[in-house]
């Protein structure tokens, strides 16, 4: 059996086929990697020279210069501009003397002076409203225990000399008390009384009028019975008649 063998004209047409095949598949792969691989080295490119312009744009350096140029180009101008400047100063500071020279500082001295007044004023006050407490306090007691106290025997001459610290309506009262009462009743179950004051104090009390509390222990003899003590609460009011204190009221509580 024979084997066929191809023309050699047609096999050389075949060859130079497959060869021109050949190099139009390279030169498709070459085309390929440049359009990729242009893009890339663009934007490569462009991202490195974009921050460079980004950073030269704006001119900084002569923005941050010019105040310095200004200052040493014009220097009369900046020593106006500061002596206008301590001229307005000097002008507010003299504006601000002349109103507290004239304005406020004798408002000032104005409010001392009533201050101080007001102040003595209080203290002499005060002065005047604790002599007042004292005498008073001493007053209701010595005419407490002289209300209150008297011996059957002399019980006419005691309480009519007690009637003598007393004043106003209240004195009427008492009066009108011991007379048709009090007298009447200690001569005849021979009653006799004595009282003291452990504690009293000033409720208030200024030149004229005081009130003062009083407790009050008084002990009863009636004959010849055993003594009774009794304790009670009094509310004194006193006034003030030339230099002595009466007691216009007399209220137990």
């Amino acid at each position: 059996m024979s084997k066929h063998k191809m023309p050699w004209g047609a096999r050389r047409r075949d060859e130079a086929a497959e060869s021109s095949n050949a190099e139009t598949q390279q030169t498709e792969a070459d085309v390929s990697e440049k359009t990729i691989e242009a893009p890339t080295v663009e934007a490569s490119s462009q991202e490195v020279d974009a921050p460079t312009s980004a950073v030269e744009a704006p001119p900084i350096e002569e923005t941050a210069a010019a105040p310095t140029v200004a200052v040493a180009d014009y220097p009369e101008a900046s020593g106006d501009t500061v002596a206008v400047a301590a001229g307005s100063t000097a002008r507010g500071g003299g504006l601000w003397l002349r109103v507290f020279a004239y304005g406020l500082l004798p408002a000032l001295v104005l409010l001392l002076a009533v201050a101080a007044g007001f102040l003595k004023f209080y203290d002499i006050n005060e002065s005047v409203n604790e002599t007042a407490r004292i005498e008073a306090v001493q007053a209701a007691k010595d005419g407490t225990v002289k209300l209150l106290s008297y011996n059957a025997d002399t019980v006419e001459q005691d309480l009519n000399s007690a009637r003598d610290l007393l004043t106003g309506d209240f004195q009427d009262a008492y009066t009108s008390l011991i007379n048709d009462v009090v007298i009447p009743g200690a001569k005849e179950k021979k009653i006799s009384a004595v009282a003291n004051v452990p504690a009293a104090a000033a409720v208030s009390a200024n030149g004229n009028e005081a009130v003062v509390l009083l407790f009050v222990n008084q002990t009863v003899v009636v004959g010849q019975d055993a003594p009774t003590d009794t304790n009670s609460v009094v509310r004194a009011k006193l006034e003030k008649h030339g230099d002595r204190w009466l007691i216009a009221e007399f209220e137990p509580i």
